[in-house]
């Protein structure tokens, strides 16, 4: 009995010690943007778990009523909670996803051995300076002033509470380089974001253990999005300890998924897991 007994614990030690890659969206997206890197991953034997945020993917709540960053990114925060405390994953922001990869480093440095930003928003304080704008909200003025559909759910003569990329644009801003049909399973499955909820958070109040956990950041040569000259001054605001290059647009899940996949897995095995066990 003895000698099951501990083999049980060692198959479920070296099961907690096997890469643990949650993925999170970017604004309008949801966890199927993953799909292609879901199925790489599991195919492969890695663990993966995809989350929609609220008022996102198949989460039903109503994005015009998500107004604060802690309640867009509550899903996150209940996941990382819920994670035995002797489990560390490795977190993977997309885009705005970025935003929500740093809350949880903030509130949760034990339980992640890696953060990596594809393409994302890498502010350590959150939107708290002109600065922050400039460098981590997409600008898309030259595709003229109306490239979003905004709503208004606190009214007309309030600021929009969602905003979505026009579909007539979204293949040539978000999805350039990327296969057609993927452009086109995404024009049918985005969803109006809560641009509010993402304008409010703030990291500026939160604790230093942030600054224990390594960080990559993998760049987009081709995107129209968070442009590379962006995505340079907030790599240089705030090193990671790796930086990748991908020829891609905004969209390297779709565009490029097996080179973003082998990067994703080469940062896993960059950093060594420690779990206290």
């Amino acid at each position: 009995m003895l000698i099951i007994k501990k083999t049980e614990e060692a198959i479920s030690s070296l099961y907690l010690r096997q890469p643990h890659f949650v993925l999170i969206h970017g604004l309008s997206g949801g966890s199927w943007c993953w799909y292609k890197i879901r199925c790489l991953m599991e195919n492969s034997g890695y663990k993966v778990s995809c989350l929609d945020l609220k008022g996102a993917g198949v989460d039903r709540s109503d994005p015009n009523t998500v107004l604060d960053f802690q309640d867009y990114n509550q899903p996150l925060m209940d996941f990382m909670s819920a994670l035995p405390d002797n489990e560390q994953v490795i977190l993977v922001g997309h885009s705005a996803g970025g935003l929500s990869v740093t809350q949880a480093t903030y509130k949760f440095a034990k339980k992640i051995s890696l953060a990596v930003y594809v393409a994302a928003t890498m502010l350590k304080t959150g939107y708290l300076t002109d600065q922050d704008v400039k460098d981590g909200v997409p600008d898309l003025s030259e595709f003229g002033n109306a490239a979003y559909d905004l709503e208004f759910g606190l009214g007309a003569d309030q600021p929009p509470t969602t905003a979505v990329v026009k579909k007539e644009l979204q293949r040539k801003i978000i999805y350039h380089t990327s296969p057609q049909e993927d452009s086109t399973l995404a024009a049918m499955l985005l969803r109006p974001g809560p641009i509010q909820a993402l304008q409010s958070a703030r990291f500026s109040e939160e604790n230093d253990d942030i600054d224990t956990v390594p960080r990559v950041y993998i760049t987009t040569l081709y995107d129209r999005v968070v442009r590379p000259e962006q995505q340079d001054a907030m790599i240089k605001r705030w090193p990671p300890s790796k930086v990748y290059v991908l020829e891609s647009d905004h969209s390297p899940f779709f565009s490029t998924p097996f080179v973003l996949f082998g990067l994703l897995v080469r940062a896993a095995a960059s950093v060594e897991c420690t779990l206290e066990i």
